[in-house]
């Protein structure tokens, strides 16, 4: 096994990486997918020092020694540890990155993604794997999905764009999810948040079945032939779109559900342009 103290700027270049993960508290993180040699780049390190390690297995760690990966979302130590850094391995090398405040971006991978922030914002950028999210305050956006994505947060926002999923989870506390969505016929999205708002956008022509529930929260679809119940404590709007086959369900306690269509939502002001 090799392993590095990075205390200061550094460039690294690395044999066959079969996994990758890492940690880091403040600062910037870019972990791209690259038909390349992996490589490491740190222009900031900040201490303690980033520890480095390459076993003859292939995977690659980077990350502070007192950071574990189950450790992120319930880190309160105190300190700064500022890291800029740029990470390239192969496009199917399963992925964890973890965040503190850290912002970041995870762009083209195509295997198993895991990324967990407390506050810093996420950017998935065309990873089309199985991809699993988790913020306690922090926004994750994720652009040219075409896979699984799963998102857990207190109060973090999900923003989906240009989205094809086959599945789509989002549990929210009081963020907003906002999604932007191609849905095919086997595509299935389910939303639940208890106050932060719910707003999807869909084709004007789909195949979906529609759930929408609330306890107090208000419903409005831009589609004809949805059938709206309001009684107290349990509000829905439910239907088939098209000939059905793929579903849209989301929950809300009191926050707001909206379903727009592409085509009307175009002509709104520069909303969703």
């Amino acid at each position: 096994m090799s392993q590095w103290m990075i205390e200061k700027p550094e460039q690294l270049t690395f044999g066959p990486v079969s996994q990758l993960s890492v940690r880091i508290v403040a600062g910037r993180l870019a972990v791209l997918a690259s038909d390349g040699p992996p490589t490491l780049e740190v222009s900031d390190a900040g201490t303690p020092p980033l520890v480095v390690t390459h076993d003859e297995d292939g995977r690659l760690t980077v990350a502070y020694k007192d950071l574990t990966w189950d450790g992120i979302l319930g880190w309160l130590r105190p300190g700064k540890r500022v890291t800029v850094a740029t990470l390239t391995v192969p496009k199917d090398c399963p992925v964890q990155v973890g965040v503190i405040s850290a912002s970041a971006v995870v762009a083209g991978f195509e295997g198993r993604t895991n990324v967990k922030s407390v506050s810093g914002e996420i950017v998935l950028d065309g990873v089309t794997g199985d991809v699993s999210a988790e913020t306690v305050s922090g926004s994750v956006e994720s652009r040219g999905l075409a896979g699984d994505l799963s998102f857990t947060s207190v109060s973090g926002e999900l923003t989906v764009a240009n989205g094809a999923p086959h599945r789509l989870r989002a549990n929210t506390v009081s963020g907003r999810i906002t999604a932007d969505l191609e849905l095919a016929p086997t595509g299935h999205v389910t939303l639940n948040s208890v106050s932060g708002d719910i707003v999807v956008r869909l084709p004007q022509t789909v195949d979906t079945d529609v759930a929408f529930r609330s306890a107090s929260g208000d419903l409005y679809a831009a589609f004809p032939h949805l059938e709206s119940h309001n009684r107290p404590g349990a509000r829905t709007l439910t239907g088939r779109l098209g000939g059905g086959m793929a579903s849209l369900t989301a929950t809300t306690v009191s926050g707001d559900v909206t379903l727009l269509s592409k085509e009307s939502a175009n002509h709104r002001n520069g909303e969703w342009a």
